[in-house]
């Protein structure tokens, strides 16, 4: 990792604790209908349950991400990384809906008890986007990465890439309690209108980063 770019927030720790006691406590609570979801993605498949990732996270640390599998079996491989969000032939029945519902992303709660993940930050990318960063840009691993990102609430799929980085920068730069809880606010109406927010591993849709670095 270069120099910080730009100066990270002067303490998370609080921040990073209170995920940890809430991602316990989701798993507690939310256990039954996570069970109930696997159960459904077996029946509409007979697949795997969870589908894992490679992302980049904390100051470039790698880590496998949580998801309920919304895709069918070797979809990585039959249309490629880049393709996987923009290619709905390749999601599943259950899957549809898993995905309008945000239901795919309540694994990762496992991340966020792990220590890898917040339930706030910017959305953790994978190895070949981070590789194009620029030094700037590389400002958004100061911070965890999250389930619920600034950049979210900024239009997503409709903003190039460097743009949406811009938006985690300054999410990183303002990094705070206060400032999640307005951006939690403010995605839970999305979610109930059933906005996909995520397609995080789509890095052709609006892609103009550089080269790799």
């Amino acid at each position: 990792m270069p120099t910080d770019p730009i100066a990270p927030p002067s303490s998370l720790r609080l921040k990073y604790f209170l995920d940890r006691v809430a991602a316990l406590v989701s798993l507690v609570i939310l256990g039954p209908l996570m069970a109930a979801v696997a159960v459904v993605i077996k029946f509409d498949d007979d697949g795997p349950v969870f589908f894992r990732q490679e992302r980049v996270g904390l100051r470039g640390k790698r880590f496998q991400i949580w998801k309920f599998r919304t895709m069918v079996v070797d979809a990585e491989r039959i249309t490629g990384v880049a393709a996987l969000s923009a290619d709905t032939a390749v999601v599943t029945k259950a899957g549809k809906v898993l995905r309008a519902t945000s239901l795919d992303e309540l694994p990762q709660v496992l991340n966020i008890l792990a220590g890898e993940m917040s339930f706030v930050g910017p959305r953790p990318t994978i190895p070949e986007q981070v590789d194009r960063y620029t030094d700037e840009q590389r400002g958004r691993l100061l911070v965890k990465p999250g389930v619920l990102g600034w950049a979210q609430l900024h239009g997503r799929n409709s903003l190039s890439w460097s743009k949406r980085i811009e938006y985690d920068l300054e999410y990183v730069r303002n990094a705070s309690l206060p400032f999640d809880l307005k951006i939690i606010w403010r995605t839970i109406p999305m979610v109930l209108r059933g906005s996909d927010i995520y397609g995080d591993t789509d890095t052709v849709q609006i892609d103009d980063l550089g080269e790799a670095v």
